[in-house]
């Protein structure tokens, strides 16, 4: 047999490019990436949007994505971008997509991508972690443990094995909210992205270590925020201002 080639086709090309940030609330926060990204696909077909093709045996719509939370995690800051190949008010995408997503998956926000290194400015992530039936004086006991701690190790089941790491270095900001709504606690935690990313149940795993915290109940966590880091106030900057001023 001869050496196989992707059949001729005429692919329209990359005529704008659209980073979009949506939200997974409610029940949907239980949805994996996969799932965000087949309703997506439908969404854009609904939408009507001029969707880019790959070229190739399996045409794919061009549509990437960036750090996206683990499955159970609620966030507010989601990232991906599409090529279109005719040009779109991006707010007329986030309309458009808005309204063809489920209630759950929201758009909320997007810009023309008029730079080039988007994921590079992904620094950081703002978590909100509530525990529920925890005492307050416990909870600030293990948040002074952990920063008094140099090195705490976790583990982590991946795809690849166990993996053993330090879950303290990453950890920029981590605080007790002192106005907490019983029977609640709120932890807000800014954590870097680094190269085992480190997420709010690995933060938990590294407060059972060092304060044997073990709230009863599994906890709710939001991702507020990902984008560039403040190391002197901790806190997180929005990724799409270079585009916006571009």
């Amino acid at each position: 047999m001869g050496n196989r080639r992707p059949p001729d086709r005429d692919v329209a090309p990359v005529a704008q490019r659209v980073r979009i940030r949506y939200a997974r609330r409610g029940r949907l926060r239980f949805s994996s990436h996969r799932d965000f990204q087949r309703a997506l696909e439908r969404a854009i077909r609904r939408a009507g949007l001029p969707i880019a093709f790959s070229a190739g045996f399996s045409p794919h719509p061009k549509i990437s994505y960036a750090n996206s939370a683990p499955t159970g995690a609620a966030s507010e800051a989601e990232y991906a971008e599409i090529g279109l190949t005719a040009a779109w008010d991006p707010e007329a995408v986030c309309a458009a997509l808005d309204s063809a997503l489920p209630p759950g998956l929201d758009v909320v926000d997007a810009v023309e991508a008029r730079t080039s290194d988007f994921a590079q400015r992904l620094e950081a992530s703002h978590w909100r972690i509530e525990l529920v039936d925890v005492e307050l004086p416990v909870v600030q006991a293990a948040r002074d443990a952990f920063w008094a701690a140099d090195y705490i190790e976790v583990q982590r089941m991946a795809k690849s094995g166990l993996r053993t790491f330090d879950a303290r270095e990453p950890v920029a900001h981590l605080q007790v909210e002192p106005d907490s709504p019983a029977p609640c606690v709120i932890l807000t935690a800014v954590v870097r992205h680094v190269t085992v990313t480190v997420r709010p149940d690995d933060v938990l795993a590294a407060l059972r270590r060092v304060a044997d915290l073990e709230p009863p109940v599994p906890p709710r966590v939001t991702r507020l925020a990902q984008g560039p880091l403040d190391e002197a106030t901790c806190t997180v900057g929005d990724p799409f201002a270079p585009d916006r001023r571009g």
